[in-house]
């Protein structure tokens, strides 16, 4: 299973690609920042997130996206721009014809830290290691992207696998 996961952000939007399948290590295929500059117009920033979302899918192929949801925060304004980069996301994967599933940023540092409340850097040196990669990847948003793709495969794929199980019982095992 090949995973884009986004952890969205207007100014910086991180995406990363795994592959792998659930219980077994994943294997990085690409990771990159997509930055927009604030002083340009908003419909301008989320056009070029489109465009190179679209681009990334196209290059990658991947199976599913995965996007982490937006949480509440203090400042509405980070909150609406990672809401409005998170919806492109949604939008480019659904364009793609991509089932798309969204984390919560507890969900997905349990996935690859065991604790929900982990920090940062512990969800990047996991992520650094769980990848087998020789350095960290940076910025944060990078590691972030990468975090929620490795959750996916072992929680999305677990979760594909039990449905299918579901309708090939239903089908009398037809699959």
């Amino acid at each position: 299973m090949r995973v884009l996961g986004v952890d969205p952000g207007l100014t910086r939007c991180g995406v990363g690609v795994v592959e792998g399948s659930p219980g077994r290590p994943c294997t990085l295929v690409g990771v990159e920042v997509v930055g927009t500059d604030p002083q340009e117009e908003l419909p301008r920033r989320l056009l070029r997130l489109d465009a190179r979302l679209t681009e990334l899918i196209a290059r990658h192929r991947p199976d599913s996206v995965a996007v982490e949801r937006v949480f509440s925060q203090h400042n509405v304004r980070t909150v609406m721009g990672t809401a409005q980069a998170g919806a492109v996301a949604v939008l480019v994967a659904a364009r793609a014809g991509l089932p798309v599933e969204l984390y919560t940023p507890s969900e997905v540092k349990a996935a690859v830290t065991g604790s929900g409340t982990a920090d940062k850097a512990q969800v990047t040196t996991m992520v650094t290691r769980l990848l087998r990669l020789p350095e960290r990847p940076r910025p944060a948003d990078a590691a972030d992207a990468l975090a929620l793709a490795i959750c996916h495969v072992w929680r999305g794929g677990t979760r594909d696998r039990l449905a299918a199980a579901v309708r090939a019982a239903r089908n009398g095992g037809a699959g």
